[in-house]
């Protein structure tokens, strides 16, 4: 057996439903597709990375903070977004995007040594020890949950080989530490 990841590159979540069809399977946060069998795999919190010389941020961000302040964004179009950039539009915050990557791994290098902010998951941020020029603060409002998963095609749901696949992942994500267990931010 031989597994195969990409990346979930724009076109991809612009048409979730249609790309179910050419894969075994799809790892996306809910949000983009219903309907379709999936597994959950993990849940994670949203963290804000800011450049450790940005002046305009103190120790915590504010609402106005993100109101002002130039972002870092991803998968910015109509159809690929985050649940907590819908959020904040609820919250009528408007981010003022000046880049776009289509990587959260990426992001914190876009924002170190500027005054950009970026929104990175938990998960992530907690890797971020090693990077100079960040750090990870908390938001200032109660994000929504990210909620990985894996999403198949309902042709494959009695293939035995694939329910194996599933339970792989759906065991891996259970070993992944709760977001709930660690800090929000770290500095």
């Amino acid at each position: 057996m031989r597994l195969r990841f990409e990346p979930a590159s724009p076109p991809v979540v612009d048409q979730a439903p249609e790309s179910l069809r050419g894969a075994d399977a799809v790892l996306l946060p809910h949000g983009f597709l219903h309907g379709a069998p999936h597994v959950d795999l993990f849940s994670d919190t949203w963290c804000r990375v800011v450049a450790t010389a940005n002046e305009q941020v103190g120790d915590a961000l504010t609402m106005d903070d993100l109101r002002k302040l130039p972002w870092v964004c991803t998968y910015l179009s109509a159809t690929a977004f985050t649940t907590v950039a819908r959020q904040l539009q609820e919250l009528g915050i408007e981010p003022r995007v000046t880049a776009v990557v289509e990587s959260f791994l990426a992001l914190p290098h876009l924002v170190a040594g500027t005054d950009r902010i970026g929104l990175i998951q938990g998960h992530l941020a907690a890797r971020l020890s090693g990077l100079d020029g960040v750090r990870v603060l908390p938001c200032p409002f109660e994000p929504v949950p990210l909620v990985e998963a894996l999403w198949w095609h309902p042709a494959h749901e009695d293939d035995p080989e694939h329910r194996w696949m599933r339970e792989v992942f759906g065991e891996a994500g259970r070993t992944l530490p709760s977001a709930a267990r660690r800090p929000a931010g770290r500095r």
